[in-house]
């Protein structure tokens, strides 16, 4: 409804006539209450947000190794690039459903249940380290991407794996239900390479398997790849390598068909990019030292998110 619109009555050609301060005080009216009145059928319109403010909680999905987007620090607190950003989505839904003094509640998610905890209402908000793929449209729900990674590999220094076509005849480990796990496979059937596939729970347990040297290389997200790593008592003993085999655009994660609260947060999103204090959490957290063991990443921002940040969208890569 118009502020300025006004109807005149069925069957009258009388035009009426209403006094400046009339029209003034209507106007008011509709800029106050009816703004309310707009806001709550916002809220009730959708789903999610009408659930959150009715139980006042949020339960966001989270991750609790993914360096640094998503894991524990020495206090048991989730922090990351993605929780950073995440936090902001919060700041938007406390506005939109008019709680302030919103609960979060935080559930830890992985690989292999994050999109069935989505689907089902235990998690509002997955924000970890997901990535955006068509496939996964089907079940989900994507914001706007947030990151690009490639897929690549993590090795001991001074290992003769430089590249995946060194892989072959060789054992891999890559986290179960990951986008890495399937294009692994794939490759292993297109270039019968013998490859002995190893899916673990987490890129703590893969690294973990990696040390052991119970494999060649660990394949996963380059930059996750490079958090791995940091967890190793000396981490200089460790690199990446590889052509990345694919570009990862990553996503928060939540429920299909809710427009409304996907407004929100896509919202969020989109105004930390315009107003450039998405390269400021860039900063903080890839060109700066970071828990548990202050190791800075080093890893100046990739022309691929560059671009992602000039034209912010939900579009998956695949």
């Amino acid at each position: 409804m118009k502020a300025a619109e006004v109807t005149r009555p069925r069957g009258s050609s009388a035009t009426p006539r209403w006094s400046a301060v009339a029209v003034a005080a209507a106007a008011a009216l509709m800029l106050c209450g009816g703004a309310g009145t707009a806001h709550a059928a916002d809220v009730a319109a959708s789903p999610t947000l009408g659930k959150i403010k009715s139980s006042r909680t949020i339960a966001i999905g989270h991750r609790t190794s993914s360096i640094p987007f998503s894991y524990y620090d020495a206090n048991q607190k989730v922090i990351g690039f993605s929780q950073d950003i995440c936090d902001r989505v919060i700041d938007a839904v406390k506005r939109e459903t008019g709680v302030p003094a919103l609960q979060v509640r935080m559930v830890p998610v992985t690989s292999q249940n994050r999109i069935s905890l989505v689907q089902n209402g235990t998690v509002d908000l997955e924000c970890g380290v997901t990535t955006n793929l068509k496939s996964r449209q089907q079940q989900v729900a994507f914001s706007t991407t947030f990151f690009v990674a490639g897929t690549r590999l993590l090795v001991k220094k001074g290992s003769p794996v430089r590249d995946f076509g060194d892989l072959s005849g060789k054992a891999v480990v890559t986290n179960a239900g990951t986008t890495s796990e399937r294009i692994l496979r794939r490759l292993n059937d297109e270039k019968q390479a013998n490859i002995t596939i190893q899916s673990a729970k987490d890129y703590g347990e893969s690294f973990l398997i990696l040390q052991s040297g119970r494999v060649a290389a660990f394949m996963m997200d380059d930059v996750l790849l490079s958090g791995a790593r940091t967890l190793a008592p000396n981490p200089a003993d460790w690199t990446v390598v590889g052509t990345p085999q694919s570009f990862e655009a990553y996503a928060f994660m939540l429920r299909k068909d809710d427009p409304g609260f996907k407004q929100v947060v896509d919202g969020a999103i989109s105004a930390l990019i315009r107003s450039g204090e998405i390269s400021k959490l860039y900063s903080k957290w890839f060109a700066a030292p970071v828990p548990p063991k202050q190791v800075n990443f080093e890893l100046p921002m990739s022309e691929p998110l560059k671009k992602a940040y000039a034209s912010p969208s939900d579009e998956a890569f695949e």
